[in-house]
């Protein structure tokens, strides 16, 4: 790859060279697909807007997120301000470069709101999302295009299947007993890690930092990649086992006056927020993978069971079933 990217980063300098005035507007733009809008934002959708809509949002995301860093680890690929200090890295990453998770995540998350609104406006807008974030990265200095091309080129073929095969999928799980449906959970959040590790141990088993990556590094990318792996297989556990264990007590509604919503929201995020806290103090630095994944478990299971639970007892919420007698759990048609 270091013919393609020494041919790339003289595009990714001379994106950076369109004007200081665009980092804060970029900065903003990249947010669009990151992690951290979505922990604030995908509560908010579950708990207070639509909780069919929230659910499958949570789990649509973490399941391009763990393809994406197990891919990531495979290709083992530098970032532009890694591989030339002539880029500056206006945003910093700890893990490898291909493909790019906020282009990966972009096209899933974003096509799968327009998919599921099925009006042109929503898929206009939906592109124009796509392209702006895609264009705040390399502008970021934190993927070359060829990262970029191959985060859509995956979120197009995983978006395709969500959108084919989601219903019959739900529909089979639900079909199952609890101890087949647990069981499921473990083994599809270990998956992530699991895979992480063993390429890793196989494939760049003694990978050092080529000569050819001259930029700013961070310390470790190989233990980046695991911890986030661990944080992603935590989250996905919790919210599969949050919402398998919701739908089995008769799901929940997300209806409300304004000021219930509000207040649902307030108390949830409270709860996450917290629980991050907590459980960051009770592991020591170095137990980074632990930590995450611990952190990302509890703050999951709070937000899919947990907190929508809390929320029927005190009267906030009713235990219902959003749509015409469907399953929350399942889209319309």
């Amino acid at each position: 790859m270091d013919a393609i990217w020494g041919a790339e980063t003289g595009a990714v300098e001379w994106v950076q060279g369109w004007g200081s005035w665009l980092e804060p507007i970029m900065l903003a733009v990249t947010t669009l697909g990151s992690k951290t809008l979505f922990i604030a934002v995908l509560p908010l959708v579950f708990w207070s807007v639509h909780a069919s809509l929230g659910a499958r949002l949570a789990i649509v995301l973490l399941g391009s997120a763990t393809v994406n860093g197990v891919l990531k680890t495979a290709g083992h690929g530098a970032r532009p301000y890694w591989y030339d200090p002539g880029v500056r890295p206006l945003s910093t990453e700890s893990s490898f470069g291909i493909p790019s998770g906020h282009a990966q995540t972009a096209v899933t998350l974003w096509g799968y709101l327009a998919a599921t609104a099925a009006r042109p406006r929503m898929w206009a807008a939906a592109l124009v999302l796509i392209g702006l974030i895609c264009l705040s990265r390399i502008y970021l200095g934190v993927h070359f295009l060829t990262d970029i091309l191959g985060g859509l080129a995956v979120g197009a073929l995983l978006l395709w299947l969500i959108l084919r095969y989601e219903r019959r999928a739900v529909a089979w799980w639900r079909s199952r007993g609890p101890v087949v449906q647990m069981a499921l959970a473990v083994g599809l959040s270990a998956a992530g890690p699991l895979l992480v590790a063993l390429v890793q141990a196989t494939v760049w088993s003694g990978w050092t930092v080529p000569e050819g990556w001259t930029g700013p590094m961070p310390p470790d990318p190989q233990a980046g990649a695991l911890a986030d792996a661990a944080s992603l297989s935590g989250a996905l556990l919790g919210v599969l086992v949050g919402f398998t264990l919701l739908d089995r007590r008769g799901w929940y509604s997300a209806d409300g006056s304004l000021i219930t919503r509000a207040a649902r929201y307030i108390t949830g995020i409270t709860g996450v927020v917290l629980i991050f806290v907590v459980v960051n103090l009770a592991f020591p630095a170095s137990a980074s993978a632990a930590a995450e994944y611990a952190t990302f478990l509890a703050a999951t299971l709070w937000a899919s069971f947990g907190a929508p639970e809390l929320f029927i007892r005190v009267g906030m919420a009713d235990r219902a079933r959003d749509g015409a007698g469907e399953p929350a759990t399942v889209p319309p048609s």
